[in-house]
């Protein structure tokens, strides 16, 4: 199956989600830095967020550029994503709205650890449909940041229900640091030259 149609309804979602977030964000009640500042949760809650589906679109754009086809399971591993991410609009604005308590903080956590999971068996489905010796398997690798990602996603949901809400959101924003960190596996192995035998 061509791969075209799963990329650019994975977009649009995605520029919805967007866009949905940023039409949550309310002007100040005034025209003073003060104004701003009783925003400043939900600003930065926003940001963390777009920068979390910037990632996963990029990192999607790349994973397909990769692959030459989809299997019937990859469509159903692709929604199973997207519907996660769907759901980072609603858990930004439950947390931020309400100045960062620790069951949303944690349930923004879930959400995002969730994300990660669907992400991996989106990965590991398009992984069987192009095997072992594909372009995708060279490029990821050993994926270590593909697996300390779920790990400290936990450990920010602990966290955030029983130490401090704080440190769980360090370890969400410590993760998107983690994948802002330019990745050029993937195109690297689709810009070299194939080796000759």
């Amino acid at each position: 199956m061509p791969k075209t149609r799963v990329e650019a309804f994975s977009d649009g979602v995605i520029a919805i989600l967007i866009t949905i977030m940023v039409l949550d964000l309310r002007t100040p009640a005034g025209t003073s830095w003060h104004a701003l500042g009783h925003l400043l949760p939900v600003l930065l809650a926003y940001v963390l967020s777009f920068v979390y589906l910037g990632i996963y679109w990029n990192n999607h754009h790349h994973m397909l550029a990769a692959v030459s086809r989809v299997s019937g399971a990859t469509l159903w591993a692709n929604l199973h994503l997207l519907f996660w991410l769907s759901l980072i609009p609603f858990s930004t604005g439950w947390m931020s709205e309400h100045s960062f308590p620790g069951v949303p903080t944690a349930v923004y956590g879930i959400v995002l650890l969730a994300a990660g999971l669907a992400y991996y068996i989106l990965q590991t489905t398009l992984l069987r449909a192009e095997g072992p010796d594909s372009t995708l398997r060279a490029a990821i690798g050993s994926d270590l940041k593909g697996k300390l990602s779920p790990l400290l996603y936990c450990i920010g949901i602990a966290l955030a229900l029983t130490a401090s809400r704080w440190l769980g959101l360090a370890v969400y924003t410590g993760v998107a640091l983690i994948w802002l960190v330019p990745d050029r596996r993937v195109e690297r192995h689709l810009t070299e030259p194939p080796a000759t035998k």
